[in-house]
This record gives structure tokens, sequence and C-alpha cells, in this order.
């Protein structure tokens, strides 16, 4: 109070703490848990109170989940994912489009029948070839792969659940490495604690195994071991495990561990406070890490696809994506008013391995991809999925002119402008420029232009000006529109027209730095992919592109 300014002596002061004190610890806001389900035996109005929200027809029970677990109501949370929603797009892409991709019954591929441990999918995974699949996508987690080296699927669930603040603020992320590596062996003191971590080579990982720690090792009872998994709970920054310290230490130096194992021990669960992983989490998450990294692996077209008809979701933008896809040798199509629909979609097309990039160079021969990717007008920013959807059932056998698609496909002059902006009338012949010229000659409030008379596509419509020829955008210019259109260019990189400049001021690109000498001091440049600050925000992390 006497920091704050406040006269303690003072009795509105002294008032204002009293309440303050009073209300310290309520909630400062309500908030509803869309995914949480509360089940009860009986009417659940009759049990739990209850309130409207603002949407109409949902309701949200007032309690939260500590108010709910004292008084053993069950609830279950459901837990959206987009990379769920890609990969429902991606089988269905890939049953579409891939009739000879089948399981050993000869039926499609769902997520429990994906051919297991793969060694392509897993090669993939060591070289961090991994931009844009479930979890291990980060810079984070592509620095780790090559160093922990998945092999198999429960490498993959450790995988998931070492790169996360809670076990590597717990040290336990360089002791499994370096074990992993054989650099050291896992230090056990006891029997028992070996049945406990043997698969996590000594770690504890997952809060099954700080609660089975407790138990054998601390002399908790399964009670307060549960207890102590509350403590650990999942998204709590600050939480009360430390309450357990002497608890835990004195229990394991009195069944003969040494005080210093039981501390290390205790610091390394003490982690889980900032985020730690239940078994059965990490291994649900994996699943979906080995299918995204299966359809990356052997149809990138397919995942390309149906990550971008997932957006937003995850670490990167459509940009980079489409860039990667790219790289791996799949040809990437402009949205174009006569071939696209709302969504990406996959044209036959004859795959070529010689324009996967050298770094990819291992994927030539496992890339089964035969389609191209067809950009859709989803990814046109400011148009309507109904109003697109009608503008391709009035499309027919195809438009033949900027005048033809406002007179036939329903859209006001300034949606087809957006198309124009996006450079979507190529299959016209007509490049940006021209598209906006012509979209510039159509009159949006005459009414008389869309008379019976005129609607008719076949007749040979008189222009309203004579033809103009306008001089050619430059290919920069190009690149500002589409990133302003569509967030993302096929037809160059932005940096690209500053490398020349970059190699005079001795800016070394990206590709080169594999043989960089160590320890050397480098400038780089590039557009900024992702901004991370994890932790307390001490550092910065950035992801460049060039």
């Amino acid at each position: 109070a006497r920091a704050g300014g406040l006269d303690r002596t003072d009795p509105v002061s002294r008032h204002v703490m009293e309440r303050a004190n009073e209300i310290m610890g309520f909630p400062r806001h309500l908030s509803q848990h869309v995914g949480g389900f509360v089940i009860t035996r009986d009417r659940l109005d009759e049990i739990v109170p209850i309130v409207k929200t603002a949407m109409d027809e949902r309701k949200m029970v007032e309690w939260d989940k500590d108010d709910l677990d004292a008084v053993k109501i069950l609830k279950v949370d459901v837990l959206a994912l987009g990379m769920l929603t890609c990969l429902q797009r991606a089988f269905t892409l890939l049953t579409d489009h891939y009739p000879n991709a089948r399981d050993d019954y000869g039926q499609p591929y769902v997520l429990a029948t994906l051919p297991p441990e793969d060694k392509q999918v897993y090669k993939m995974i060591c070289r961090a070839d991994t931009l844009g699949v479930f979890q291990i996508e980060s810079r984070a987690q592509m620095s780790m792969l090559p160093r922990l080296e998945p092999k198999t699927f429960y490498d993959l669930v450790i995988e998931v659940a070492i790169v996360r603040p809670g076990p590597i603020q717990g040290d336990m992320v360089h002791p499994y490495l370096r074990r992993r590596q054989g650099k050291e062996k896992p230090e056990y003191q006891k029997p028992e604690l070996e049945a406990i971590l043997s698969k996590t080579l000594g770690v504890p990982l997952f809060q099954e195994q700080a609660m089975n720690i407790a138990i054998v090792a601390g002399g908790f009872k399964p009670g307060e071991a549960d207890e102590l998994r509350r403590a650990m709970a999942t998204f709590k920054r600050t939480g009360t495990i430390g309450n357990y310290r002497d608890r835990m230490i004195n229990g394991m130096v009195g069944k003969g561990y040494t005080k210093d194992f039981a501390e290390r021990c205790f610091k390394q669960i003490e982690g889980f406070g900032e985020y730690g992983f239940p078994e059965s989490h990490a291994a649900s998450f994996a699943l979906l890490v080995y299918a995204s990294c299966w359809f990356k692996t052997f149809y990138p077209d397919v995942f390309c696809a149906a990550i971008l008809n997932s957006q937003p979701m995850g670490f990167y933008q459509p940009a980079q994506l489409v860039r990667d896809a790219s790289d791996h040798g799949v040809d990437i199509r402009d949205v174009d008013v006569n071939f696209s629909v709302w969504d990406c979609t996959l044209e036959k097309a004859p795959f070529d391995p010689a324009r996967i990039l050298p770094r990819h160079a291992e994927m030539r021969g496992v890339i089964e991809t035969k389609h191209a990717v067809r950009l859709g007008f989803r990814q046109i920013k400011g148009l309507s999925k109904e109003r697109m959807a009608a503008f391709v059932e009035q499309r027919g056998s195809g438009y033949v002119s900027v005048r033809d698609v406002w007179l036939r496909s329903g859209l006001d002059v300034g949606e087809i402008e957006r198309l124009a902006q996006a450079d979507a009338f190529r299959s016209l012949g007509l490049d940006r420029r021209e598209a906006l010229w012509a979209v510039r000659a159509l009159d949006g409030k005459s009414a008389a232009e869309r008379l019976p008379l005129f609607d008719q596509p076949a007749l040979r419509l008189r222009e309203l000006e004579p033809e103009t020829k306008l001089p050619k955008m430059p290919l920069g210019e190009h690149v500002i529109h589409d990133y302003r259109a569509l967030g993302l260019s096929l037809k160059a990189h932005p940096v690209a027209f500053l490398r020349e400049r970059l190699d005079r001021a001795g800016v070394i690109p990206n590709a080169n730095l594999p043989s960089v000498r160590d320890g050397r001091r480098v400038s780089v440049a590039g557009l900024v992919l992702v901004r991370q600050r994890p932790g307390k925000g001490n550092a910065i992390f950035l992801t460049l592109e060039d």
C-alpha cells in the first residue's frame, strides 16, 4: 500500500484495501471452453449453475474445472486441431486422385491404416524437412530432429514431449540426448526406477512417470500422486508443484536414494509445472505427426492442397507452404477464372523429379506425385465463398472476356477487380494490368448493360473503347501486387530483386550457410516468417526466408 502511495490510516484507502483483499483470487472474467463437456447422471441444470452465452442456443456451466473436480463431476475436453481437418481433406484428395493408393485390403487409406514405420518417412523427418507438418515444424523442433534422429513411432512420441518448456526447464533434454547417442549411461540407482524410466533412458518426460516415481520412490499414496499430477497441470505457468519438494526428497532419501539424486529427480519433475505432457497425449500427437509426414513424403501435392484448404493453422503462411511444395517438385498453378474453384485442387500433370531442389535430392524416386496444385479463389483476399460458388456455376465452358465475366457471373465490379488484382485472367490472354484496364471499362451502375439482349455471351459485344496497347508490368511490380492480393507469388521471391545488392554487402544466402566455417560471424537477410519470444521473452527467435 505504501509503495502504491496509499495512506493506510485513511478510512477510504483502508476500505479499498479490505475490498481488494476480499476479491483477490476471484475470476477476472468468464470465458467458455468450447470443447469442454460436463456429464452428469441426472439433469445437469439441477446440479450445476448454467448461464446463457452471447451465442444463441449455447449455454455454459458457471463452474470452472477445479470446482467440477472438487465435487467429482466428470468433465471431458475435446481438443480441436487444424491438422485433423487437413488430414481429412488429404485422405479425400488421395482417394479421389490416386485410385491405386490402397491399404492391404484394397480400401482407401484412413488414419488407422497408413503404412506404419516407413523408413522414407523417418529419413525425411531426420533431415528436418518438416515445414508444414504437425508439431515438429517449429525451428526448435527442426533443430532437435537431426540430433534425436527419430526412427520409430515411440521416438516421435518422445520428440513431441521433449521439446516443451517443461522438459527444457527441467534439464531433461541434454541428458536424454547424451544417453540416446551413447555418450553416457542411464542412471536409475534402483531397479524399481528402471521399470518406470527405461523407455525414456532414465529421464522422466511424462506426467505418468512423475506420478509413478512419487509412489514408488517417494512414498506417496496414489491419491497424493494424483495431487502432484494436478500441480503439474498443463497450461499453468506457475503451479504449486514446489510445495511437494521436501516431501518428495525426504521420501526418496528415506528409501535409500542419495539426496543429490533425489534433488535432481525432483528438479526434472518440477519442470512439468511449466508444461508437461501425459504420455497418451504425446502418443496421440505423434500419430498426427507421422500421418502428416507420410503425406508430405510421398504425396506433397496432396499435402499442399489439403493444408492450404485448411488455413489458418500452423507456423507458416501459404507463401511458405506453396514454396516448399514447389521446392519438392510440385507444379503450382495460379488462380484462374476459368480453372479455379474455391478450394485448391489437383490437376493431372506429369511429375519431373528434376524440379526437386538439390537439398531435397534424396526425395527423387520417393515422391509419387502425379498432379499439379491449382490455387483456389480462397487465396484471394476479400472474396466470398458463396459468391464464388455462383461464379463457378455460371462459368459453363468458360468465360471469354472480363465483360463476359461481368455479364454472366453475378459478381459486382469490385469483386471482378479483385480477380484482376490477383492476376486471375491469364487464360483469357490478359495480364494483371490489361485485366484491370478492362475492369475500368465496366459501368457498374448501368442497368442497361444487363438487359437480356446483351446477356447472351454468344453475341460479339461491342467494346466500349478502342483497343489500347498497355506497357507490360515489370516483374517486381507483379510480385508486389501478388502479395497484396494473394499473400504469395509464384513469379519470383521478393528477395531475388535485392540479391545483387545483398551480395555486394557481403550478405550470405541461406543456401551457402552449410559451407561457412563454424563460429564465423555472418550477415543474413530475408523475409521474416516467424517471430518467437519463448518464456519471459528475454530472447527473440526469427525464421528468415531468402
